[in-house]
């Protein structure tokens, strides 16, 4: 009775129905139609092309804070930019200017473009003309190697005059006046100072002849 049950054609055996381990579908004919084996190869592809586009796309740049720029603290960074600027022995000299031109500039320039540029009072001078005195001097110092010496104290500055010497009268002697740069606009007599500086001793000494005298305090 047992080897008719086995030998019976209605009948097949319990594993010949299962599919293989595998997954994949029997030699004979295609695999069922609720077996979910075949999309499920295809899904470690699309989830392994995932991560490499997110790997492609560059990271925002992250902002660094002025402390973080420099080893250590802010109190580090502080001490190091002092330590940089102790280390500059010599500063460039600023080049000058006079009304946003330099002396090469103005050097170049015509009289009549320089006279533009001086102030109110020093540019009437020159517009009204100069006397004779004063036309001496200028072609005097223009031409001069060394100093030059003159009463003519009104007479203001001009580029031509710079590096050069002159001697201006103050009411008793002649005060050496070297021009430079900076005087450019200015009187000469702006320069020859007429006047001293007045200093006293304590107070009531030496005011009259009893004064000297008295005990210092």
């Amino acid at each position: 009775m047992a080897e008719e049950k086995k030998s019976a054609p209605g009948k097949q055996p319990a594993a010949a129905t299962k599919a293989p381990a595998g997954g994949k579908a029997p030699a004979g004919g295609k695999a069922p139609a609720g077996d979910k084996a075949a999309p499920a190869a295809g899904a470690p592809k699309a989830a392994a092309a995932a991560p490499a586009a997110v790997a492609a796309a560059p990271a925002p740049e992250k902002k660094m804070k002025p402390s973080a720029r420099h080893s250590g603290s802010a109190k580090a960074a502080r001490r190091k930019l002092r330590k940089k600027k102790s280390q500059i022995q010599a500063r460039r000299k600023k080049e000058f200017t006079y009304r946003g031109y330099t002396m090469e500039e103005l050097l170049k320039m015509p009289l009549a473009d320089i006279i533009e540029l001086l102030p109110a009072r020093a540019r009437r001078t020159y517009i009204r003309g100069l006397n004779e005195e004063q036309q001496v001097f200028v072609d005097k110092i223009k031409a001069a190697q060394g100093p030059v010496r003159t009463h003519r104290r009104e007479i203001p500055i001009l580029p031509e005059f710079v590096g050069k010497t002159a001697m201006v009268y103050t009411g008793k002697a002649f005060a050496q006046v070297d021009i430079k740069p900076e005087m450019i606009g200015h009187a000469l007599g702006e320069f020859a100072l007429t006047r001293k500086s007045v200093t006293h001793s304590g107070l009531g000494v030496g005011a009259t002849r009893s004064s000297k005298f008295m005990p210092l305090k």
